[in-house]
């Protein structure tokens, strides 16, 4: 399993439509993805605005492929979720999972 990294700043007062818009958006393109195992959506708060990091799941590095294109390390960000941040990690980063003891997702 390989996981995907990325990170990005968002105004607290913006926080909850940028969750909204991962559920609605986000999650559902993401999971007509064959090879995509799921996401995990993380914030912390800091002077003001929230950090929030977005771990995706996915089977291998071509189901990544299949979502990102060739240009895998590169962010894929739309529009419409660029607008809700303040900034925004341009590349993101993978890591093979190599020990997980996380239970089996319904």
């Amino acid at each position: 399993m390989i996981v995907r990294e990325w990170r990005a700043r968002v105004l607290a007062a913006r926080e909850r439509d940028y969750i909204d818009y991962f559920r609605r958006k986000v999650l559902p393109e993401l999971g007509a993805i064959d090879g995509f195992l799921g996401a995990s959506l993380l914030r912390a708060e800091q002077s003001g605005e929230i950090e929030i990091v977005v771990l995706t799941r996915w089977a291998s590095m071509d189901a990544i492929r299949k979502f990102a294109g060739d240009e895998m390390e590169e962010a894929v960000v739309h529009p419409a979720a660029a607008a809700m941040l303040k900034s925004f990690d341009r590349l993101v980063r993978h890591y093979e999972v190599v020990v997980d003891t996380s239970p089996a997702m319904p």
